[in-house]
């Protein structure tokens, strides 16, 4: 049973081919491609609006450098956003609860905003592992929390997308479970925990959503403190 119910974060294989490129590339296809009419329809403008929106929000903190960077964590947004919701409907298989895929996308980002801050102001970047007026014989381990800090970012990064996106899924499961279980017996207790199920559900859409949101913008925060 416990081995049934973590079944759905296994990587799915057709033919002994792979379908993590195939999950990956096909939220790509329901986007709706921009035409060359002035006029478009009611999908294409509410698309534009929530990218603009978006851009807006991630791009306000950081000085004109940081803009270079609007095309990329917009994109990674949608990507993530996509990929979160279709992992909710069912017989599908959300990429994000890997580890490996979520620390693919944290390691090389964080890596390169720090090389970003290293080649353009060193001092200022290696002056963040030591608070100015510390004490002299607290600036080693100061120097080592610090470091440890900076170090374990990506880390987060991907554990914080992975654990909250697989909770959910187990959650969901279980409650399900428990649903069609309950039902033939205690139909009462069955329906209380249908609306649970429901209401977990609009919860997950929202955790969804928002941990797409916090992955890019902890990305756009860690730019902006090497710019």
């Amino acid at each position: 049973m416990n081995l049934s119910f973590f079944d759905q974060f296994s990587s799915p294989y057709l033919l002994g081919i792979p379908l993590i490129p195939l999950s990956l590339l096909f939220p790509a296809l329901l986007l709706p491609t921009p035409d060359k009419h002035w006029i478009t329809n009611r999908l294409s403008t509410l698309q534009l609006w929530l990218t603009h929106l978006t851009t807006k929000q991630l791009m306000t903190p950081l000085n004109k450098a940081g803009h270079k960077w609007a095309m990329l964590l917009t994109s990674l947004m949608i990507m993530l956003l996509t990929i979160n919701l279709l992992g909710l409907l069912p017989y599908t298989f959300t990429p994000t609860t890997q580890l490996s895929m979520n620390m693919a996308l944290a390691l090389p980002l964080w890596l390169a905003t720090v090389l970003i801050g290293l080649r353009n102001q060193p001092s200022i970047s290696l002056g963040h592992l030591l608070p100015e007026g510390t004490p002299t014989p607290l600036i080693p381990a100061l120097i080592i929390i610090e470091t440890t800090s900076l170090l374990i970012r990506p880390l987060a990064l991907g554990v914080r997308l992975t654990a909250n996106l697989t909770a959910g899924h187990l959650l969901i499961q279980l409650i399900s479970t428990a649903t069609a279980v309950l039902l033939p017996t205690m139909p009462v207790v069955s329906i209380l925990t249908f609306t649970i199920l429901l209401l977990l559900t609009v919860l997950e859409v929202a955790v969804a959503m928002i941990q797409a949101y916090v992955f890019t913008l902890l990305l756009s925060l860690y730019l902006q403190e090497n710019i």
